[in-house]
């Protein structure tokens, strides 16, 4: 950034409200505040990812958990916890602030952490080693020995509530957004956030994986729980410098209450031009922007028709918001809708990440891990780091090459629109399934038809297949995310109003929850159907008596489907506008200079 960039964001400036002029002003900090809140980010992943990246493993070897009952409490410990963050924006939004939100949030993904590291390091906190080999059972847990991990989890999952839906939009709160060096910086925020935590990633997914499965579970374990708290620790150091943003009701009351009335007039015949006949009304201290009308979603246009029986309050406002809403606050929730078919295809593009996760580890438990000549074996988990690395490598490369290239050559800030770059992360998604089924297909082969390299714990025989063939899928994943993951957050930011900022950092998490559940569903389906069928379970214990390449190839089909339909909704999608953006192109366009370019969509 440049040093007239960061003065004209570090000095203060005044949220100017034109009906009071009495606000306080805000001292934006930027990039001066991101050392606190990107490093608390950096530790609170280093101790999460840390603890989760190997919780498949842990699980099946310390618990003695079948793969399928593991990988399913897998999914739903983060469908749950992605869910939970819709809980922790409203509780952020309505009660606490982000502030108190954050800080409560990180300390109680430490205790969960805690917990975790004590099923290890207590003997009483886990089952017996199980010393069986091939498909032998083993004692799995008691019914307190699980109730400790659940425990743990659970405070797990309170954190992740708390965290997730807040800790972007409270790194977007240092910057102001009515500068445009403010606006540059929130824009590369997005980018670097990234980048920060996807390195944090790679550091758990290589020295902490390895040291839990090669030295001890108990310090493996431990290490995620220290960092967690270094976490805590430097969040709070930076308390003086943050800009607090206060809780100012939660935005889904103004929802529910454009929902109601629509529902109440819905027999009103609908108003000719509505852009200057419905109710006009915006709340002095709003910090949201001005919406200009749209014509999608009309019946909510009736929430807005003055009627005799409505009142209006001498400042302008409606005397009852259950009876009388305003044009902006339908445009508003007009927002939420439009972006919420969109959402509904990040479930489906995020069912082949899941299994990067799950059943790519289990192909990796039993491929050749060994490092060239030695008998050094890669852990199963630290697989996922390629995933991490090219997300890592390409995201400043996007930044700082490809963003610049294509600016120049189509004259858009980003380069490509958001939905461009959702689009082209979602058909990189279906290519990482197909390479994932034929690499598997090879692995299975291998193993059936060539000598194996023994027996892998309570699963099949090892196959002779190098490991480092599954590099590719995780390679291609990790662009995928590069592309729709990094997009759909922004997408979520800046289509959402500014006072539903919290919701819209939810709603990627619930995305994620819907691909966990829907996943989690796809595997009892399969297991279920395939059981008893002619080419055997799809998903058996052993793989190499299973088809996992079978459930690769269908999940990159539903993928295809998934790809047709995003493309149908980006074609009638409407990216949010300015009222007053929208005012200077009308006006231009009345004077013949330009025409108003404010309703294009993706293609």
């Amino acid at each position: 950034m440049e040093n007239n960039g960061k003065e004209t964001m570090e000095k203060k400036e005044t949220i100017t409200v034109p009906t009071d002029d009495d606000e306080p002003q805000i001292n934006y900090r930027g990039w001066k505040a991101m050392p606190f809140i990107i490093g608390n980010e950096t530790f609170e992943k280093l101790g999460a990812i840390g603890t989760l990246a190997n919780l498949l493993i842990y699980l099946t070897t310390v618990f003695n958990l079948k793969s399928i009952t593991a990988a399913t409490m897998i999914n739903v410990f983060n469908g749950t916890a992605n869910f939970g963050t819709l809980v922790g924006a409203f509780l952020c939004d309505t009660y606490f602030g982000r502030y108190k939100t954050l800080g409560f949030a990180t300390v109680s993904s430490f205790a969960g952490l805690l917990a975790i590291q004590l099923t290890a390091a207590i003997p009483e906190l886990h089952p017996h080693r199980c010393a069986a080999k091939g498909n032998g059972e083993c004692k799995g847990p008691t019914a307190g020995q699980l109730a400790f991990l659940l425990s743990g989890l659970g405070l797990m999952i309170v954190g992740a509530g708390g965290v997730r839906p807040c800790n972007l939009a409270f790194g977007v709160d240092q910057f102001n957004p009515k500068t445009e060096s403010g606006k540059r910086g929130i824009d590369s925020f997005f980018n670097w956030y990234f980048f920060t935590f996807t390195f944090a990633q790679m550091v758990s997914l290589t020295l902490i994986v390895y040291i839990q499965s090669n030295v001890s579970w108990a310090i493996g374990l431990g290490i995620p729980a220290a960092l967690m708290l270094i976490a805590c620790v430097v969040y709070f150091v930076g308390s003086k410098i943050y800009v607090k943003v206060k809780a100012s009701g939660s935005p889904l009351t103004s929802v529910a209450q454009v929902i109601v009335v629509a529902m109440k007039k819905r027999k009103l015949k609908p108003v000719d031009q509505p852009w200057l006949t419905l109710f006009m009304y915006i709340p002095p201290k709003s910090i949201n922007s001005k919406l200009p009308y749209t014509d999608q979603f009309r019946f909510l246009d009736k929430a807005a028709i003055i009627t005799p029986q409505d009142q209006i309050n001498p400042d302008g406002s409606p005397a009852d918001p259950w009876r009388l809403c305003s044009m902006q606050q339908v445009e508003e929730v007009k927002c939420l809708f439009r972006v919420l078919p969109i959402w509904a295809s990040q479930i489906m593009y995020c069912v082949a990440l899941v299994q990067l996760h799950t059943y790519a580890v289990f192909q990796a438990v039993q491929s050749d891990r060994r490092l060239g000549n030695s008998e050094f074996k890669i852990p199963a988990a630290s697989y996922v780091v390629f995933m991490m690395l090219s997300l890592t490598f390409f995201i400043p490369i996007y930044d700082r090459v490809v963003v610049p290239f294509l600016r120049r050559i189509r004259g858009k800030q980003g380069g490509i629109t958001m939905l461009q770059r959702i689009g082209i992360g979602i058909f990189l998604s279906i290519i990482t399934m197909l390479v994932s089924g034929i690499v598997e297909e090879h692995r299975r082969t291998i193993a059936l038809t060539k000598p194996t390299l023994g027996d892998a714990p309570r699963k099949g025989a090892i196959s002779s297949m190098s490991a480092s063939l599954l590099i590719p899928q995780f390679t291609l994943g990790g662009l995928s995310e590069a592309f729709a993951s990094v997009g759909l957050i922004e997408f979520y930011y800046k289509q959402f109003p500014e006072n539903m900022k919290s919701i819209g950092g939810s709603l990627f998490y619930c995305g994620l929850a819907g691909s966990s559940y829907f996943s989690s569903l796809l595997i009892l389906v399969v297991h279920r159907t395939t059981e008893g069928a002619a080419t055997g379970n799809w998903l058996s214990e052993d793989l190499n008596k299973g088809r996992l390449d079978y459930f690769y190839y269908m999940i990159s089909g539903l993928g295809v489907l998934n790809l047709g339909y995003f493309l149908l909704c980006s074609r009638w999608y409407k990216y949010k506008g300015n009222r007053d953006t929208l005012e200077l192109e009308l006006q231009l366009e009345v004077n013949g200079e330009k025409k108003m370019q404010s309703d294009k969509t993706l293609v």
